[in-house]
């Protein structure tokens, strides 16, 4: 079940024309969806960074965070954002060369017109969802 989004969230959320909402709400059920469907990944925390809704494993710390947003200077895109400091981006770019526009080393660029890659993006947040616990596995090896 997919949680109503926190006050703030849906704030943001409800400031978007409806195209571009309409999106982000199907980026955040796919969010909340995959973190229920990935073994350890818990309970999902919906906050506020730099003004827009992410998406943190607070409760198992397994993952890095997830954001979704939009900006006015670009009003046919949505993106999905990971953390810049990781490898999530470029693995992405390995793993699907063709499927995504990239945003440098941090996110994932969509057109509102065109169909969501939901298989493809679903892997994606599984990564982020479990990047700490995998990079811990890994080292402890």
């Amino acid at each position: 079940m997919i949680p109503v989004p926190e006050p703030a969230v849906a704030a943001v959320l409800a400031s978007y024309p409806r195209p571009i909402r309409n999106r982000l709400m199907r980026l955040r059920a796919l969010i909340f969806e995959t973190a229920a469907a990935t073994e350890g990944v818990g309970t999902l925390t919906e906050t506020l960074k730099w003004g827009e809704p992410a998406y943190l494993t607070a409760a198992s710390k397994s993952g890095s965070t997830i954001r979704i947003g939009w900006k006015q200077s670009d009003p046919d895109h949505y993106a999905l954002y990971f953390h810049c400091q990781t490898n999530l981006v470029e693995t992405f770019r390995t793993l699907f060369p063709r499927d995504f526009v990239f945003l440098g080393n941090r996110g994932l660029l969509f057109e509102h017109s065109s169909p969501l890659p939901v298989d493809a993006v679903a892997v994606c947040i599984e990564a982020a969802l479990t990047y700490h616990r995998n990079r811990r596995k890994t080292r402890s090896r």
